[in-house]
């Protein structure tokens, strides 16, 4: 178990949350790294969202939380940060593409227009925040295996439940959402 945030580390007068959040970066950093790339280019994030500001971004939103207790705490959080910079990123560029009244703008500037990938992003979060009411669970696995991309076994890890577990319900939790959002549902090969 990691230490409480509420107390200080001897001597330097620094919280050992974030020296702990720190330990726990230096040691995942590569694999964040790797899974936000992925993700990245998965999702189709805009030109000025590259893969080292989703991972600062989802770092700083790190910093605030507290009383990390373990890896796969820090896993499963760190999911629904990256969660929350990609929503957050495709609605800032729904957001610049009405334009607001304001004067046109030059040609290059509409690279980080809003495209069909921000809207997909924009209705699964909205999806999966009414799938968080039936099954948190299930709203979990997506979070890992959506935005973050996190492999059945990353998410078992970060969950704390079996490969198999979260194999089962990320073939309901994808069953449920297109449903949800009206799409026909893919075959196990898709997945």
């Amino acid at each position: 178990m990691l230490p409480d945030a509420s107390a200080t580390s001897a001597g330097n007068g620094t919280p050992p949350q974030d020296a702990s959040l720190h330990a726990l970066m230096e040691a995942l950093y590569a694999d964040l790294r790797k899974v936000a790339r992925r993700e990245r280019f998965r999702v189709g994030a805009g030109a000025t969202l590259c893969t080292t500001a989703l991972i600062s971004e989802a770092w700083l939103k790190l910093q605030r939380q507290s009383g990390w207790q373990d890896r796969q705490h820090f896993l499963a959080t760190a999911a629904l940060a990256m969660r929350q910079v990609l929503v957050n990123d495709a609605l800032a560029r729904g957001a610049g593409k009405r334009n607001r009244g304001e004067a046109p703008l030059p040609l290059d500037a509409g690279l980080d227009a809003a495209d069909a990938a921000d809207e997909q992003i924009l209705q699964v979060n909205e999806a999966v925040g009414r799938l968080a009411a039936l099954s948190p669970r299930l709203a979990q696995v997506v979070e890992c295996r959506f935005f973050a991309g996190f492999s059945d076994a990353e998410t078992a890890e970060a969950l704390g439940v079996t490969d198999r577990t979260v194999r089962r319900d990320w073939l309901k939790a994808r069953a449920w959402l297109y449903r949800e959002l009206g799409e026909a549902a893919p075959s196990d090969g898709d997945a």
